[in-house]
């Protein structure tokens, strides 16, 4: 957002938290505590020494003019801490600098996967971006996405795998000729100087998710809000973090999402022309996923169950990264990238002109929802109700949007096997032992993977996910090939290994990660996760 509109959101926020907290002095004294608090324990794991003694010195300062203070004192204090947090968070869009990234960074990034050389490199710059465009595919209701972009304003909610995901959302909305949306960027994305350069200028704010306190959050999901209203167009992943598991989200954070809600009852009372927000879910989906082996591993911990971020994977060493795509370029691995139908905010289908539909699909005033005699009012108890609906919705999209891949397909074949070869084990002393045999025949491995390709069939006919193309054209053996070529493509070892006319068992934990990605669409026996 330009600096006039920066400025003006960072004043909203300031006075629409602190009215929140009202004017009791035990509240607002309570609500300082609180921030001190969490903002001191996790401090204590902060590994920066330079910013850890610049934060505790301000702590410090809040807490000295809080003891001494009266009420109006300490909420000036509570005032001046919303403002810090604000500060932090407010993210800055620089148009020269989105101009040379969408002119730039696709085609040099899609030359450097390729391995080309120097000269080939600034030879290939023209045709990098439509050769990127090659290897993602855009599918599903994108008309109806530039549709309601136009009509109000967008917050675009997705599947969250990999911290690859923000760059090729961004790739997208671009290549969909779509202005460029703001959105909330985990800290971890701003070490490294040249990629934090581009995060402050092409409309990212910082996202703190070491931060536990109450009022952090509520500058965040105001923040957010507040963009909204000024018609910025928001993009998130309402699963707040990436999914350690590998499989689709099913429980969403309502703070972030509620706020399209809150957005559009503030719009309909200052009376906005074009008051509507609309919500467009959609899937982002890889034959691999670049911090796998990370993520199984921090999802099977004990420590890792309570664990929000994660500072030190794969993501973080930018060679590995540049590995990591560069082999999905040379298999010709595609991502896929699926809009789903638009929603309102209350979780309603909109159609082509942007109107609210019924569950029968009829026409209904979406602006009645949140009327109170006569006029828009909040209501805690029932948007909070709305936003559960929509949430309910949008992890429906999330599986409609789905597509199944054969290392998905192949993975989840072997781990069944393992877990009915082996029913007495649990899943930890399985994933550690592998059971009583290191291997499957692969016949059998053939004959079980067409069972389960049938089923998946069956479901893509009834709406419920989609399958890959090559899933559609090859036959079991070539579907199990492809699925081997990638597993053993870029991870330290690959999950699974032909020898002869057995397939071994090697990494199952990156198994069941990728097995995962099945969980949740009726198969039988697919309940594996931890």
């Amino acid at each position: 957002m330009n600096d006039r509109d920066r400025e003006r959101v960072m004043v909203e926020v300031e006075h629409r938290v602190l009215d929140r907290y009202g004017a009791d002095p035990a509240v607002v004294e309570q609500a300082i505590l609180d921030t001190l608090y969490e903002e001191r324990r996790r401090l204590e794991t902060e590994r920066d020494p330079k910013k850890a003694r610049a934060e505790s010195a301000f702590y410090d300062r809040m807490q000295a003019r809080a003891v001494r203070a009266g009420p109006e004192g300490q909420r000036e204090v509570l005032r001046e801490m919303i403002r810090y947090f604000c500060r932090e968070v407010a993210g800055h869009f620089d148009p020269r600098v989105y101009a040379l990234a969408t002119r730039v960074v696709p085609p040099a990034l899609t030359a450097l996967l390729n391995t080309l050389s120097p000269l080939r490199l600034i030879r290939s710059l023209p045709n990098g971006l439509r050769d990127l465009g090659e290897q993602v595919e855009i599918e599903g209701e994108t008309e109806a996405f530039k549709t309601v972009a136009r009509l109000g304003t967008v917050v675009l909610v997705c599947t969250h795998q990999s911290h690859l995901d923000s760059i090729l959302l961004g790739f997208v909305i671009y290549r969909l000729g779509l202005p460029p949306f703001t959105y909330g960027a985990g800290l971890n994305l701003f070490t490294n100087k040249m990629l934090s350069f581009f995060m402050h200028n092409l409309g990212a704010y910082k996202v703190d998710r070491r931060k536990k306190a109450e009022l952090y959050k509520d500058v965040l999901k105001t923040y957010a809000g507040c963009t909204l209203e000024l018609g910025y167009h928001n993009m998130f992943f309402p699963g707040g973090t990436r999914s350690r598991s590998g499989a689709v989200e099913k429980k969403l954070k309502m703070g972030l999402l509620g706020m399209g809600l809150d957005a559009y009852i503030h719009n309909l009372k200052a009376r906005k022309e074009r008051p509507d927000i609309f919500v467009v879910p959609c899937t982002l989906n890889y034959h691999l996923v670049l911090e796998a082996e990370t993520l199984i591993e921090d999802h099977l911990k004990e420590a890792g169950k309570s664990r929000y971020i994660i500072e030190d994977d794969e993501f973080s060493k930018p060679q590995i990264v540049l590995d990591f795509v560069r082999k999905l370029f040379s298999l010709n691995s595609k991502i896929h990238f699926v809009v789903s139908r638009p929603l309102d905010v209350f979780g309603n289908e909109v159609d082509d002109q942007g109107r609210s539909l019924d569950p029968r699909g009829r026409v209904v005033d979406r602006a009645r929802y949140v009327f109170r005699d006569g006029e828009p009012s909040f209501d805690r108890q029932r948007d909070e109700e709305y936003t559960r609906e929509l949430a309910r919705k949008v992890v429906e999209a999330f599986h409609r949007a789905t597509v199944v891949k054969s290392t998905n397909l192949v993975s989840h074949t072997m781990f069944r096997w393992l877990r009915e070869r082996n029913p007495d084990l649990d899943l930890y002393r399985l994933l550690r032992t592998g059971g009583a045999s290191e291997s499957a025949p692969l016949g059998e491995t053939y004959q079980r993977l067409d069972r389960t390709l049938e089923r998946l069939r069956q479901a893509e006919e009834r709406g419920r996910l989609r399958l890959d193309g090559t899933l559609k054209r090859m036959d079991a053996p070539r579907i199990v090939s492809e699925a081997l070529v990638h597993l053993k493509s870029f991870h330290r070892r690959p999950a699974m290994e032909r020898r002869g006319d057995r397939l071994f068992h090697t990494d199952r934990n990156l198994i069941l990660y990728y097995q995962n990605r099945l969980t949740g669409f009726g198969l039988e026996g697919q309940e594996a996760r931890a």
